[in-house]
């Protein structure tokens, strides 16, 4: 028998630093303040005569930031992830199979439901970012409508959770406990929302996601679930509106609120071993 030793094993990397993952996302909200501001010069530049508040509180406003912001996480993704691998931001398939993908989509789809009709019910629909954001989306139809789907629903979904559950999330789970990562990376996600309300439904929302995340193994279910999240609520609100009543927002907060719970019991149920 040959006893010639065969190539050594590279050594696994060292886990990441936590300074770091400050440092990076130090680095992505500057990125996005320095393209937002690009993006504002260059919105001027095309619509000299109108008003600021038309410019940037409509629609081009909206998918303007929206691009920009997309485009500072995913460089910033890009510059401190080494080695820039799919597998270094888990963006391998994981545990999750097709059922429980689509479990994971219902689930996030009810939570999104339910935080939003909740709002409404404690007089907080008409407070906020959120209310801008529906106001810029209402009306929009045909090619403005598809924009706006991809820039909020795809781009914007992707490189949110490219950034915050591929790369943080991740990254923190190497120095500590996954529930207090799931937990720093969600409140994370909610202060780059800057406005109190929508930072709290962020918060809440990047909670599940990131549960989802450390369930499968893998940032693809955040990112599927993040993107029909966005994309459906773009739709909704440019051809319905708000839904503002209040019979309609306690009935769909029940009933969204018992689908979530029964998408949890299901996803934590034991898997039967192969």
């Amino acid at each position: 028998m040959s006893t010639t030793p065969g190539p050594a094993r590279p050594a696994p990397a060292p886990p990441t630093r936590l300074w770091t993952v400050l440092a990076a996302y130090v680095l992505a909200f500057a990125t996005i303040v320095l393209l937002s501001l690009l993006a504002g010069a260059i919105l001027r530049d095309l619509y000299p005569d109108l008003p600021d508040r038309e410019v940037f509180g409509g629609l081009a406003g909206l998918l303007a930031g929206g691009v920009a912001s997309s485009a500072g996480l995913a460089l910033t993704v890009a510059v401190v992830t080494r080695p820039l691998t799919p597998a270094a931001l888990r963006l391998l398939p994981g545990r999750e199979t097709g059922r429980a993908l689509a479990v994971m989509v219902v689930g996030m789809l009810a939570l999104g439901q339910a935080l939003d009709s909740l709002t409404m019910l404690m007089g907080l629909g008409q407070q906020g970012t959120m209310v801008a954001i529906r106001k810029a989306l209402e009306g929009a139809v045909g090619p403005e409508l598809f924009l706006a789907v991809l820039v909020i629903g795809v781009l914007a979904g992707t490189a949110e959770e490219l950034f915050f559950r591929g790369y943080m999330q991740t990254r923190l789970a190497e120095r500590l406990r996954p529930a207090l990562a799931v937990v720093a990376t969600s409140a994370a996600f909610g202060l780059l929302h800057l406005e109190w309300l929508h930072a709290l439904l962020a918060f809440l929302l990047g909670l599940y996601l990131g549960w989802i995340t450390e369930l499968s193994g893998s940032a693809l279910p955040a990112i599927v679930c993040h993107v029909i999240n966005n994309a459906l609520f773009t739709l909704l609100t440019a051809l319905f509106g708000a839904l503002e009543g209040g019979g309609v927002n306690a009935a769909l907060l029940a009933a969204c609120g018992l689908v979530f719970v029964g998408c949890i019991v299901w996803l934590r149920r034991p898997v039967p071993a192969l």
